[in-house]
């Protein structure tokens, strides 16, 4: 069976799905591997790296004629290069990557009518044997550290306490919204450079996970019982809740010089957690990094990869943070998808068993129609008869 990678069309997109050094795991599960020149330059791999590691290299041609193609992103998640990429696609070429499957279904069932089969990584379920290929915590934990630099290169002040003979400096204050992944890494990155560090996130399972880092952790009045999904993501409220949540807020972020957005609801739109009445309460020269811009923001008024001024207030609303070190996120992406990639061979790949609870929950399209529940419910398709989704 071989396998190609490809090399990433997505503007602004320096990550490549495989590096040299996970090729070797997929030879050994039998698999040849050949990559698309160039694809992994962006992130400091050279062809030759590829070739020294037993890869070949091919044109881009040559990868849409393999049995199975590797990206970082492709279908909804690869923007207006999906066009070009779809109608290359041949009828059983199996395709993985990130595809933005629950916000542009659309591009799934486009997939599937040209007989592809498509594995959405973004839905690798949060299971202790998928840990290892679980694209969207090594990414995140790399962004919510990205994110911290970027609001300390913008802030006008340094994070840290300084006692110096000209007098003290007191230290930055900076405010995390959201305690998942992205969030844990940016409180523990603010916290090593020297800030005074609190949290808040709708989950109060998270409060131990806070505190362990040496961040204070905002507790609010408020009934969030409800609030955690399942797979421990945040769960979305009613606007009752959310109104209410930002007015008890609205103190905590005044007092803050920098604060870091990262709550996504996986699927909808961002929650907005802190207003516009909010951001003009702040100081000047304080700095917002929105990482859910992408998703209509937890800051409003933040803007997908533009910085806006608000009265002296930085809001800074980056999209894709982890192509900003695209080789070190390359390195751990290659190694989530070679062990996914591993794990479907063994599940019988190119028919995977999904009867397997990390196949079952990623395979996206097969046999020409859309398989995966909720994908078909965004679709607004029918539910499946048992034997046609277990086929």
């Amino acid at each position: 069976m071989k396998v190609a990678v490809l090399k990433e069309t997505f503007p602004g997109e320096r990550r490549v799905a495989l590096v040299p050094a996970a090729i070797a795991m997929l030879k050994k599960a039998g698999l040849e591997v050949a990559v698309e020149t160039g694809a992994g330059l962006a992130a400091g791999f050279l062809d030759d790296d590829y070739r020294a590691a037993g890869a070949t290299i091919i044109s881009r041609d040559e990868a849409f004629a393999a049995d199975c193609l590797l990206t970082v992103r492709t279908a909804g998640a690869c923007g207006d290069g999906w066009c070009h990429d779809r109608d290359r696609l041949r009828s059983g070429v199996i395709v993985v990557g990130l595809c933005d499957p629950l916000s542009t279904p659309a591009a799934c069932r486009e997939a599937a009518e040209r007989g592809a089969t498509l594995f959405a990584l973004e839905l690798v379920p949060r299971i202790t044997r998928a840990q290892s290929m679980d694209v969207l915590s090594s990414q995140a934990n790399i962004a919510g550290y990205r994110a911290v630099l970027l609001a300390a290169n913008t802030l006008p002040r340094i994070l840290p306490m300084m006692t110096t003979a000209a007098g003290t400096i007191t230290p930055a204050k900076v405010l995390v919204l959201g305690a998942g992944v992205a969030g844990l890494q940016a409180i523990a990155t603010a916290k090593r450079l020297g800030a005074q560090v609190s949290a808040y996130d709708v989950r109060p399972a998270v409060k131990e996970q806070v505190q362990s880092l040496g961040a204070k952790f905002v507790e609010l009045p408020l009934e969030t019982g409800a609030s955690e999904a399942a797979g421990g993501y945040a769960k979305a409220m009613g606007e009752e809740f959310y109104a209410k949540q930002r007015d008890l807020l609205g103190k905590v972020v005044a007092e803050s010089d920098v604060v870091v957005c990262t709550a996504l609801i996986p699927g909808q739109k961002a929650p907005v957690l802190v207003t516009a009445e909010m951001v003009r309460r702040m100081k000047p020269g304080s700095v917002i990094v929105d990482m859910a811009a992408e998703r209509g923001g937890n800051c409003e008024g933040s803007k997908p990869d533009e910085t806006v001024m608000v009265e002296g207030v930085t809001i800074l609303g980056p999209t894709n943070l982890p192509a900003d070190v695209a080789g070190h996120t390359s390195q751990l992406y290659a190694k989530n998808l070679a062990t996914f990639l591993a794990h479907l061979v063994k599940s019988g790949l190119p028919k995977a068993a999904v009867d397997d609870e990390i196949v079952r929950d990623t395979l996206v399209a097969a046999d020409g129609q859309v398989v995966h529940p909720k994908i078909r419910e965004k679709l607004g398709l029918p539910p499946l008869p048992p034997a046609a989704a277990a086929s």
